[in-house]
């Protein structure tokens, strides 16, 4: 048991990353990962050649019927559901030091896979962000190879029709950067250059019940001005920080994290902005410094 226990750990982060990619959710990944290890410790692998092919299939068993599950749970709040970051980090490093994380994962992309049928976003992460091939998809999925092949098929398509990320990081801080200046001085003019006018805001604050801020969806340039204006008094708290290895900002008031902001920045224009505000989600994530 405690080599295999010393196995399991081995693989503890990559099971962590199928499962956050897979479910958005920091404390969904957590139980996915803790429910492969119980299989883990009640199964005879002693024939098992591949161990950690075998727990990626286990731990994507999981999170496949976690989605399945909470599916319907989440029909109704769907449009302003902002996934939860993974890390936070304090955006200390000067632009050409930096290289954002091969394996980043913005925002943005879990909003998407969060739209997607729970077999469609298993093939997806599974073939197209961890390599897997279409014979091992399938069977997670219970599907032949040809069907796991179209699953992926269709959640590229809507992955692909969502708005691209600039891939240089430190343009996106720039624009991030500029954002915050011109949210502290109260520059009307300053925000709206800045915004794509098909820019689409995402605020979610959670039930509603532990704070008095309401989930929104708001769009157009001119809209969503307005709303940054209405949290100005919040931009003295808000600072460039690393979403998930990419340039975005976080608010932090009294050691305490009370909103996040990712970016979706496209030749130049923030065409996204997703703002995670639930305070009960909040609660757990402080900034790496």
């Amino acid at each position: 048991m405690d080599e295999l226990a010393r196995s399991f750990e081995e693989q503890r982060d990559h099971l962590r990353g199928v499962a956050y990619r897979m479910l958005g959710s920091r404390s969904e990944a957590e139980d996915a990962v803790q429910e492969a290890w119980l299989r883990l410790s009640r199964s005879d692998v002693s024939e098992v050649a591949n161990l950690a092919g075998w727990l990626t299939t286990v731990v994507s068993r999981v999170c496949l019927d976690m989605l399945r599950s909470r599916k319907s749970r989440r029909e109704d709040s769907l449009d302003t559901f902002v996934p939860d970051p993974v890390s936070l980090k304090a955006d200390t490093r000067a632009p050409e030091d930096e290289a954002v994380q091969a394996d980043a994962v913005g925002l943005a992309l879990l909003v998407v896979l969060e739209t997607l049928a729970p077999a469609e976003r298993l093939a997806f992460v599974l073939h197209d962000m961890f390599g897997l091939s279409f014979d091992e998809v399938a069977e997670v999925v219970g599907k032949s190879p040809a069907a796991a092949r179209q699953l992926a098929s269709r959640a590229r398509r809507r992955v692909q029709g969502a708005p691209a990320h600039d891939g240089d990081p430190s343009r996106q801080r720039a624009i991030v950067d500029a954002w915050l200046a011109a949210s502290r001085g109260g520059d009307f003019e300053g925000l709206l250059v800045l915004l794509d006018p098909d820019v689409v805001l995402r605020a979610d604050a959670g039930d509603g019940e532990s704070g008095a801020a309401v989930s929104k969806v708001v769009r157009g340039a001119l809209a969503v001005v307005e709303q940054a204006l209405m949290f100005s008094r919040l931009a003295p708290h808000t600072e460039l920080a690393l979403i998930n290895g990419v340039p975005g900002a976080v608010t932090v008031v009294d050691g305490r994290v009370q909103g996040v902001m990712a970016f979706t920045i496209t030749d130049g224009k923030i065409t996204e902005l997703n703002i995670l505000a639930d305070p009960d989600r909040l609660a757990e994530l402080t900034v790496e410094r």
